[in-house]
């Protein structure tokens, strides 16, 4: 009898989503910078990120998307809630982290987000090859030794990298889940109501907390819809896009790329230069990443793709 084929958590995506992703990663890679020249509260930011995000796509949905709105199944809507209030859960920790450590700190944490979809798509029973393992291997000890290096340089930091490696661990389930909902569920439809729920779960953290909404300068306002803008709507919902067609675990590798990304716009922006010795860390994560994404085999995704 014949073996059923090994379903691979990672495959190479098709060279439209590769496009895709590079323009995301471009654009994902500026939230950690505005974030950190915010002066606003960092709740009241992940809030109005999302709650912006939301308003600004729902015309566009309730005009061309009702019928489908309508049509949602009980699993669709599940499916969307929960990946909305883990994009919630996400915000509500990375975006503080950015107060008690730097940019590239937590970047390079939250770029950790791979090897929990990897980890989880293995939990789901799919195949992960030795080359893949050993790609996470390098990228983790990179995160491992830049921790350290973290201490070293402040305790206090160890905050936000604690704050950032669990976002991280969030952001990974939300893709998860995310791609489950996008094999029938379109981009707008799923971003719009995924982007609302994650605003309804924060105003009702930053209700609870007291925390103001707002008052803030012009230059934060503008800052906050920079981020909603660029990195919400043209990154997040381009990563949602691919979903359809690229595993999860494939995006969250992408994303990885927000790490030099964000460092380099954060040194010429706000001077955050870091220092050289992190370099090291940063050179073994970003060769974890590479040896992944090569390592990448044709095979089976982790869901047929929708329509």
């Amino acid at each position: 009898m014949a073996r059923p084929p090994k379903i691979h958590a990672v495959v190479r995506p098709p060279p439209a989503d590769l496009l895709w992703l590079g323009l995301a990663v471009l654009a994902i890679s500026t939230s950690g910078p505005m974030i950190a020249a915010c002066a606003a509260p960092a709740l009241a930011i992940a809030f109005w990120r999302c709650f912006l995000g939301s308003a600004a796509t729902s015309p566009w949905v309730a005009w061309r998307r009702r019928n489908e709105v309508r049509g949602l199944t009980r699993r669709e809507w599940r499916l969307i809630v929960v990946s909305g209030l883990l994009l919630g859960a996400h915000f509500a920790t990375w975006i503080p982290s950015l107060r008690f450590t730097s940019v590239a700190s937590a970047a390079a944490l939250a770029a950790t987000q791979p090897i929990w979809a990897v980890l989880i798509a293995r939990m789901r029973g799919h195949h992960v090859s030795g080359r893949v393992w050993a790609g996470i291997a390098l990228a983790l000890a990179g995160v491992l030794l830049l921790t350290g290096f973290d201490f070293a340089l402040d305790p206090a930091a160890l905050i936000g990298d604690a704050l950032a490696m669990v976002g991280a661990v969030f952001m990974a389930i939300n893709v998860t889940i995310g791609q489950e909902a996008r094999q029938s569920v379109s981009t707008s439809t799923y971003t719009t109501i995924s982007y609302g729920t994650a605003g309804v779960a924060l105003l009702v953290l930053c209700l609870v907390l007291r925390v103001p909404l707002t008052g803030y300068s012009v230059n934060d306002w503008l800052l906050i819809l920079g981020l909603t803008v660029i990195a919400q709507l043209l990154g997040h919902t381009l990563i949602n896009k691919v979903l359809a067609t690229t595993p999860a675990t494939v995006t969250s590798l992408a994303i990885l790329f927000e790490v030099p990304g964000s460092i380099i716009i954060a040194a010429l922006w706000l001077g955050q230069v870091p220092p050289l010795v992190i370099l090291p860390a940063l050179a073994l994560l970003a060769s974890g990443v590479v040896l992944v994404i090569l390592s990448g085999e044709e095979g089976i995704a982790i869901e047929e793709p929708a329509v």
